[in-house]
């Protein structure tokens, strides 16, 4: 566990990892103090309870107090317009004062995020703005990579590999560099991507080292070499994961 320190008083601040997705990934001290919080927050999209929440719904206490925290956008808008940054990053102010009303009433709050909270989580923009104003934990979580490469029948780094984590989000430029640079690979925000991210290793004759994983640990889970997945756009939980050889490129 991280923490920081704070000048002020009043509630701790608790980001817990949840885990990828399988309920029983959840560590002991994520449920431990998941049922200690009077407090819980999560995010998620209009009209749902976000996928966070479903994996920790058992260890939610009955009593407690529930602060969704809904985001305004999704995949409406292309995340690199400047309308969308604006409006996520008004979103994330929003949030972090809703959590902060709660914590300089002295309630402690838990703020669930998939996976890990430090690896590509939304909570990380809550600790942030918040750091520095109140006490923060951050109590880690399996993620989704490793949760994804548990079915592989290799291990995804062995020896002295290098392994590369890229969201598939980047430029297609970036992303061909990032592809060529790591004896193993973790491509994550595959999604509507996953065309692209495809011609690439295609083109870098990395495709048969390919493994997709959708829904890692979840409902639903599928394990797939790429070259026999259709090339048209993923689910949002989606990698692909390339295993390290053992064998310095």
């Amino acid at each position: 566990m991280s923490s920081t320190t704070a000048s002020t008083t009043g509630g701790r601040l608790h980001g817990i990892g949840v885990g990828p997705g399988d309920p029983e990934l959840m560590t002991l001290k994520a449920v431990r103090l998941l049922r200690d919080c009077p407090v819980v927050a999560y995010f998620c999209r209009r009209g749902g309870r976000g996928q966070a929440r479903a994996i920790a719904e058992a260890h939610i206490p009955a009593d407690a107090t529930e602060l969704p925290l809904v985001y305004p956008v999704t995949t409406e808008l292309p995340h690199g317009e400047a309308a969308y940054r604006e409006r996520i990053e008004t979103f994330f102010d929003e949030s972090a004062e809703a959590v902060a009303a709660h914590l300089a009433a002295g309630h402690d709050v838990a703020v669930l995020n998939e996976g890990d909270p430090f690896y590509y989580g939304s909570f990380m923009h809550l600790q942030l703005r918040l750091q520095g104003r109140h006490p923060v934990s951050v109590t880690p979580g399996v993620t989704s990579t490793m949760a994804a490469a548990a079915p592989l029948p290799r291990p995804l780094v062995m020896r002295d590999d290098i392994l590369h984590v890229v969201p598939g989000t980047l430029p297609t430029a970036d992303l061909r560099r990032a592809l060529a640079g790591g004896d193993a690979l973790a491509i994550m925000k595959v999604g509507t991507n996953l065309p692209r991210i495809a011609e690439l290793l295609d083109e870098q004759g990395l495709t048969p080292r390919a493994w997709y994983v959708e829904a890692a640990s979840g409902e639903g889970e599928r394990v797939l070499p790429l070259s026999e997945v259709e090339r048209s756009p993923a689910p949002y939980f989606t990698q692909i994961l390339i295993p390290g050889t053992g064998e310095r490129r």
